[in-house]
């Protein structure tokens, strides 16, 4: 479980970094990356919307997106900010996939502002 310092919990932050963060798609997932100059922990949020599927469906997407960040923690830069919208074939891949499209981005795209 992401700790709150840890989370988007604000619709404004949501907004600023779908509009003006550094997106990378994956075949099942959109991440939207920001850097700030600010020294705080990384924080994630996530969207998992109705097109994922039934409501246990989409609580699945977002358990497993809530793990694959927190293990992805301690290598993404203080100040960064990630939101990960899930795409509507997600509900169906698996563990490993999504990890592994997850964790590309995460170990790549981070480190890049």
């Amino acid at each position: 479980m992401l700790a709150k310092a840890n989370r988007l919990v604000r619709a404004d932050d949501y907004r600023r970094l779908v509009r003006r963060g550094h997106r990378v798609a994956t075949p099942h997932a959109v991440v939207y990356i920001a850097h700030s100059d600010d020294l705080r922990s990384p924080r994630f949020g996530f969207i998992v919307a109705k097109t994922v599927g039934i409501a246990a469906d989409r609580n699945l997407v977002r358990r497993r997106l809530k793990a694959l960040s927190f293990m992805a923690m301690s290598g993404v830069p203080a100040g960064t900010e990630i939101v990960i919208r899930a795409l509507p074939g997600s509900a169906q891949a698996g563990w490993d996939i999504l990890r592994s499209e997850i964790w590309d981005v995460l170990s790549g795209g981070v480190t890049r502002k």
